[in-house]
């Protein structure tokens, strides 16, 4: 064969080795085209619920839990405790026996005031059968003026010697019942300060009763926030010890006073909830709406949010897959990191928790529930 000829028929060896090539594809490669990828595992953990909150954007608010009807138990008497028949946390009804006082010398004296009484009314009654005898004699001229005009006297001062006796039998029995301390009113009690053999002289303090139907939150908000708090406002806060749980109020009064040392606002909230403390004293700390109206709106956590230039975006799971939604973001809440949500998700929606930038709109998903030692780790997952 001539060179030229081999050369003419070089294109038609090329194209016989590839034709061989692209049949000699392995079993194991066909098989697997076209097969579904498997799902992505998630754990609970890696979700998030979009929440329904106040719109946010207000002043931030921090104060106590402090009951708005209370009452400070003090002696009136000068007495030793003898009962004290309620401790801390013990619900009580109002006239119930609290402390009791020891009434010894208070009865004494009662007893001795009662006998002064009968006495003074004893004299009275004398004194008013003798002048009236005198008037009789003076008719038929055998008293005189003068013995009329003393007599007259002497029925008077007897007659304010009563009323004194008759005050101080009334004063010895106010003390007296002063010495049983009894409940204002339904609550609780929420401090003792007496135990048995203590000497409670008059304003040694004894208990506390609050009620914890009034209780309220008593806050603090900058001096520069004044201007953006109305009453009526609403009001999102926690309360140390409660953990995550939040509670709704509104604004019912404003103090118009700032305090010159800390150049902050009292503002009162009421609870409106159905979720209220039961503790006195407890630190609360929360945020107003910046609505006077008290909006509501779905919030989502700032751990499911991405951002792709001007836009916002989350993945809502939807069954067993994810979609990639656009937000619409309000106000973000200082205090949680929370954001108001315009459109995209409802409330109860559920959101991947710092999803990875591997995912695809429509992806199959697994949740995986499994003792803490074998959760998955979402980093291996992709998320």
């Amino acid at each position: 064969m001539s060179q030229p000829e081999f050369m003419k028929r070089i294109p038609l060896l090329l194209c016989i080795v590839l034709i061989v090539a692209a049949c000699k594809k392995t079993p194991d490669t066909t098989e697997t085209v076209g097969l579904p990828a498997a799902p992505l595992l998630i754990a609970p953990e890696d979700l998030v619920t979009v929440s329904d909150g106040a719109a946010g954007g207000g002043p931030l608010i921090s104060g106590s839990i402090l009951a708005e009807r209370k009452a400070d138990l003090r002696a009136e008497a000068s007495a030793v405790v003898l009962e004290v028949l309620k401790d801390n946390g013990d619900v009580v009804r109002r006239g119930d026996l609290l402390v009791r006082l020891d009434e010894t010398a208070i009865r004494d004296n009662l007893n001795a005031a009662e006998d002064s009484a009968r006495n003074a009314g004893f004299q009275w009654e004398q004194a008013k059968r003798n002048l009236e005898r005198l008037k009789t004699l003076r008719a038929s001229g055998m008293a005189t003026l003068q013995s009329i005009d003393d007599a007259e006297i002497r029925a008077n001062s007897a007659q304010n010697e009563v009323s004194g006796a008759n005050s101080r039998v009334a004063l010895a029995r106010q003390q007296l019942q002063r010495t049983q301390v009894r409940a204002p009113f339904d609550g609780v009690i929420g401090e003792r300060k007496a135990s048995p053999g203590d000497t409670a002289s008059v304003g040694k303090e004894l208990l506390k009763v609050i009620d914890p139907a009034s209780l309220r939150l008593v806050g603090r908000v900058s001096a520069d926030q004044a201007g953006r708090v109305k009453l009526g406002q609403a009001v999102r806060f926690r309360v140390n010890g409660y953990g995550d749980e939040s509670f709704d109020g509104k604004v019912t009064r404003i103090d118009p006073t700032a305090n010159e040392a800390t150049r902050q606002l009292e503002v009162l909230v009421a609870f409106t909830g159905p979720a209220r403390p039961r503790v006195s004293g407890l630190y609360a700390e929360g945020q107003i709406s910046s609505e006077a109206n008290g909006q509501r709106v779905p919030v989502v956590d700032e751990s499911a949010i991405q951002r792709l230039g001007d836009g916002s975006f989350v993945w809502r799971v939807d069954a067993s897959v994810v979609h990639k939604v656009a937000v619409s973001l309000g106000n973000r809440d200082i205090r949680s990191g929370q954001y108001a949500v315009q459109s995209g998700v409802q409330t109860g929606d559920r959101l991947l928790r710092n999803p990875g930038s591997s995912l695809k709109d429509g992806q199959a998903i697994s949740l995986v529930v499994a003792p803490a030692q074998a959760k998955p780790n979402a980093a291996a997952s992709g998320l």
